[in-house]
């Protein structure tokens, strides 16, 4: 999950955050059609302009302190509208956002990537077209993207119930087996349950990234139960509210209105869910199933640039190549720790192989950190 990492994880990727979240696309942003600049240091979020006109908003984030840190730009609700993750110490990453609507906004810095942030009120005036409205391309790519959501979303609800079904029975065993093939269907459409509020933690907060007073629940909670502690007394309560959590997250979900922007961005953040997760390990801390997830963040991708692909092959069909080249690379690594219908567990990976792997999404998400950019022209 994205919300909250840890940063000494992140910063161990120096490589891998360097890359752009996005770039370019910048239109309507502050007076002078320039990007919103934003110093984020350890204790301040100094944006350079709290008034933008509606469109496609791009924000330049630098972090000026000495923790890792992360941007968003909220709506109603923390609705999630952008983010961009892993900014560490020194670096400057773009994010670009079709903010279509007038109305309230609020930008936040998570230095420590923890907490709700140093927030600041950010207003929105006019109004835009929406890129999916005045594109009929664009507009098959968010309807097509749409889809797969919901079908995911089906799919995740359906299995989570019977994962939880195990748990409840005490059927350890049914229950394991469950467990990462259950969790690839949330995997692969993250980035939208993260624009949910709480329910991304509620549902997937680790352990190791709990804030004083925060419940350990979801399906971390119970992967602990399951290999290490052993089922408890209040696992049953646990495994419920979990099949409730994704019961509203699968509502919403099938609600939310996706721009092409959000798509190309989407595509990104689950590479950096691979970067700063997956490859470490720390995902899946109990269970060490992390290759289940890292497949499921690589679907998703995949599926968002699919999506995008007749605009993406039109304005760079250099650039599609590009990506198409490197997911294949990932994917050839990938199918080499495949183990009967799953993958190797995480801990049976030599240093080698996750350095192998972990220089393959490197490749990937260069190229992919530009999709955004051309989605924006």
């Amino acid at each position: 999950m994205t919300l909250r990492k840890t940063p000494l994880a992140a910063a161990g990727l120096g490589a891998l955050l360097a890359l752009s979240a996005c770039s370019g696309g910048a239109q309507n942003t502050t007076a002078a059609g320039g990007p919103i600049t934003v110093d984020a240091t350890d204790t301040a979020c100094t944006v350079s302009a709290t008034t933008a006109n509606a469109g496609h908003l791009t924000f330049e984030v630098t972090n000026k302190g000495t923790k890792v840190t992360e941007f968003y730009l909220y709506a109603e609700g923390d609705r999630i509208m952008g983010e961009v993750e892993n900014i560490a110490p020194g670096l400057t990453r773009k994010l670009t956002v079709e903010v279509p609507d007038a109305g309230t906004y609020q930008t936040a810095c998570k230095p420590g990537m923890s907490g709700d942030g140093i927030r600041g009120a950010f207003t929105v005036t006019g109004g835009a077209t929406r890129q999916a409205d005045a594109n009929t391309k664009l507009g098959d790519a968010a309807k097509s993207y749409a889809t797969y959501v919901a079908g995911q979303s089906d799919a995740l609800l359906t299995e989570t119930q019977k994962f939880a079904d195990a748990v409840k029975s005490g059927n350890v065993a049914d229950a394991k087996a469950r467990y990462a093939p259950t969790r690839v269907y949330y995997e692969r459409i993250e980035p939208v349950a993260e624009k949910f509020g709480d329910l991304d933690p509620a549902i997937d907060v680790r352990e190791a990234d709990l804030e004083e007073g925060q419940q350990f629940t979801g399906f971390h909670r119970l992967e602990k139960d399951l290999w290490v502690t052993g089922l408890q007394a209040d696992s049953a309560q646990i495994a419920d509210k979990l099949v409730a959590d994704v019961t509203t997250l699968v509502t919403q979900a099938k609600t939310i209105e996706l721009s092409p922007l959000d798509l190309a961005n989407g595509a990104k953040e689950l590479l950096d869910e691979v970067a700063t997760g997956k490859i470490t390990g720390e995902e899946e801390t109990f269970s060490h199933t992390d290759l289940w997830d890292f497949q499921a963040n690589l679907d998703g991708s995949e599926a968002a640039i699919q999506a995008l692909r007749p605009v993406l092959q039109e304005r760079d069909p250099q650039l599609v190549s590009e990506v198409d080249a490197q997911f294949k690379n990932v994917q050839t690594l990938l199918d080499a720790q495949r183990a009967g219908d799953g993958f190797k567990y995480y801990t049976d990976l030599t240093q080698d192989q996750i350095r192998e792997l972990a220089s393959a999404v490197d490749a990937l998400s260069e190229p992919l950190s530009k999709t955004a950019e051309v989605v924006a022209r």
